[in-house]
């Protein structure tokens, strides 16, 4: 059995990439939500949670793609919004930096391609 040629899989996650990069920014803006959300004092449950499973997801796919970090990041998050982040300004502000970073990283590796 050969074994896959290097640009037949580089096109492979590159395709993968493309499919999966809406998902991913879908959950990016729900977490961009809730971070404004918690910055404005009005975070519901509901947006927690659904920031806290979309940072799941992100965590998930993330590493898929070589962005390690981002998968670091996004769990971070996950844990964050698995506690109750409106009752500390740090987490809040801590947030606000871990979902700017995944913005950075998602938007820089959509560039490269």
């Amino acid at each position: 059995m050969e074994p896959i040629a290097l640009p037949l899989l580089e096109e492979a996650i590159q395709k993968m990439w493309t499919k999966f990069l809406p998902q991913m920014e879908e959950r990016l803006a729900i977490l961009e939500e809730a971070d404004a959300a918690l910055g404005a004092d009005i975070l519901t449950i509901e947006q927690r949670s659904a920031a806290n499973a979309a940072a799941h997801k992100l965590a998930g796919v993330l590493g898929s793609f070589g962005l390690t970090k981002g998968t670091i990041l996004a769990r971070e998050a996950e844990i964050l919004y698995s506690g109750e982040p409106e009752t500390d300004p740090a987490a809040a502000a801590q947030l606000r930096e871990i979902t700017a970073q995944l913005r950075t990283l998602i938007e820089e590796k959509k560039n490269s391609h």
